[in-house]
């Protein structure tokens, strides 16, 4: 398990497609390391619409080469690291059956498994694919944010070492599914205490 890219954007795309900020860094490129993970970011990066995106439970995003090589059969197309938005690109780990609030050290840092990732247009415009969010949500293989809970350094290359597991069994994909129309799980999701305070939300609102 390690990290075989680290990618932060490379051009702020502008135009209609880019959401309510006019402007986007989904377009992610692979930079030489070591490379600072603090504050809530990445450093180098540009996250320009901030009430979606960033901060605390999503300061990190990571996608499995293994699913941008799946997508690749699928559609038949080159996908590069950080193609799909992800800062980290990783291999040899199934990102979306991690435990929510599992931590990984990686470098000096130490991250925290938090959220999938949801589509949204901006995703589908920087593809130029109108049918990408629906076959996004589909595929189920969403990635996963990540908390930054100790600063520090991370270098193309470093290893994935999980340091602890919660005592719950809810993975990233349990809480994909269920912003999928899946309910199977609801009240046992409800009851991870590592969930996001928005997700939080959104659980609880199910169960009224």
């Amino acid at each position: 398990m390690k990290i075989l890219s680290i990618n932060v954007a490379a051009v702020v795309h502008e135009g209609e497609w880019t959401g309510s900020e006019g402007k986007t860094g989904i377009d992610k490129r692979q930079v030489n390391g070591p490379i600072t993970f603090a504050h809530d970011e990445v450093a180098g990066d540009v996250v320009a619409d901030r009430n979606h995106h960033g901060g605390y439970d999503q300061a990190v995003y990571a996608y499995a080469r293994e699913d941008a090589d799946w997508w690749q059969n699928e559609l038949g197309i080159a996908i590069a690291h950080g193609r799909f938005g992800e800062n980290l690109t990783t291999t040899g780990i199934d990102v979306n059956q991690c435990l929510v609030g599992e931590r990984w050290k990686v470098g000096s840092t130490i991250l925290e498994v938090s959220q999938p990732r949801i589509p949204c247009r901006v995703f589908a415009g920087f593809w130029n694919r109108p049918t990408l969010i629906k076959e996004f949500m589909a595929a189920g293989k969403p990635g996963t944010y990540l908390r930054i809970i100790q600063e520090g350094e991370i270098t193309a290359g470093d290893s994935i070492e999980i340091i602890s597991r919660p005592s719950h069994a809810i993975t990233i994909a349990d809480l994909y599914a269920t912003k999928n129309g899946d309910r199977s799980k609801v009240e046992e999701i409800a009851a991870v205490e590592e969930l996001s305070p928005k997700f939080k939300e959104w659980i609880q609102s199910l169960l009224k």
